[in-house]
């Protein structure tokens, strides 16, 4: 059935309740304010006391369905359809609007068409953006002032935002929240924390709206990091790392042996303090002869006489002096 034909048909229903008696009917409980997410479903009730003849439900004054006592429920829009439930003289039509939009937010009002007064509520559809903490980087240094940024976006209303570190809430004081307009009617929302931890704290940030049953929360863990004592703790690791490679240096040298530092070669200091000889000749051996030892005259006016003859003056033996090289080695 097409939108006009259920146009037609609602007004028929509505003229014949009209023209019918029993209008000293009235309302019992109205329908009551309603915050929901987007995409979910919003309820709502209105109870009508003993002789109703139709109940018709508006939307911003948009006629979304109709309950006749006679011919039970016409529905206008196929996202509202209803409930009903009977008690005693009560009767009570429960709307209910499926997959809510944002444009279903507004003024719903359940109305009789007697003199009796309608009765309304109001609808409010909430959008749950995304929440995420910015920063990247989260290990910083001991003392170090630092600031965590946290993004809600695509909100609709914006959202309310705080903070929490070790789970504990923290001062207004200490953050402070910027409002940009998205696009579509929702809306952002920047919160930058600033601290100076002392020591690795956790960190959440949270956004909250009316519809959520609880806040939507991001949460990381902020590395704290000493780098004055991890310096010094490397510059000892760099020391005995130094020692270890003093050490085997030692027991290679035990092993393998090293040279005399103090040797010197020969060649270029006593090569000059002492002089070259040349050999002596076979002549000039200093060696002894006996036939050279006694000597006859032959003159006989000279007694014989054995005359010891004296060698020939010696002269220097000039060797060639090469002494052997020799070179020390020191074992440690």
């Amino acid at each position: 059935m097409d939108s006009l034909q259920k146009f037609i048909l609602f007004t028929f229903i509505l003229f014949a309740s009209l023209t019918d008696f029993g209008f000293d009917c009235s309302i019992v409980n109205g329908p009551a304010n309603a915050t929901v997410l987007v995409g979910s479903e919003a309820r709502f009730n209105c109870t009508v006391f003993k002789g109703w003849r139709i109940i018709i439900w508006t939307l911003n004054t948009n006629p979304v369905l109709s309950a006749s006592n006679v011919g039970g429920a016409i529905i206008t829009i196929d996202r509202f359809t209803q409930q009903n439930y009977t008690s005693g003289d009560e009767f009570t039509s429960e709307l209910i609007i499926h997959n809510v939009q944002q444009n279903d937010s507004g003024k719903i009002e359940c109305s009789i068409q007697t003199t009796d007064p309608n009765s309304y509520a109001f609808l409010s559809v909430q959008v749950n953006g995304s929440l995420f903490i910015k920063n990247h980087n989260l290990t910083v240094r001991k003392n170090e002032t630092v600031d965590i940024v946290c993004e809600a976006l695509g909100w609709a209303p914006a959202p309310n935002m705080t903070w929490m570190i070790n789970n504990s809430s923290v001062d207004k004081s200490r953050y402070v929240t910027n409002h940009s307009q998205g696009s579509n009617d929702l809306h952002n929302e920047v919160s930058t924390l600033t601290l100076t931890p002392m020591a690795n704290e956790t960190l959440t940030c949270l956004a909250d709206i009316e519809a959520l049953p609880e806040p939507q929360n991001s949460t990381v863990t902020l590395i704290v990091q000493d780098f004055l004592a991890e310096s010094t703790y490397q510059k000892e690791l760099r020391k005995v790392s130094t020692k270890k490679t003093n050490d085997g240096d030692v027991k290679t040298g035990r092993s393998s042996g090293s040279e005399n530092s103090g040797y010197i070669p020969e060649d270029s200091v006593y090569s000059e303090q002492i002089p070259r000889v040349t050999p002596p000749s076979p002549r000039a051996s200093n060696f002894y002869h006996p036939e050279q030892e006694l000597e006859v005259s032959s003159t006989s006016e000279v007694p014989y006489e054995v005359q010891r003859k004296r060698p020939p003056p010696r002269r220097p033996i000039d060797y060639s002096v090469n002494p052997r090289k020799i070179r020390n080695v020191t074992l440690v």
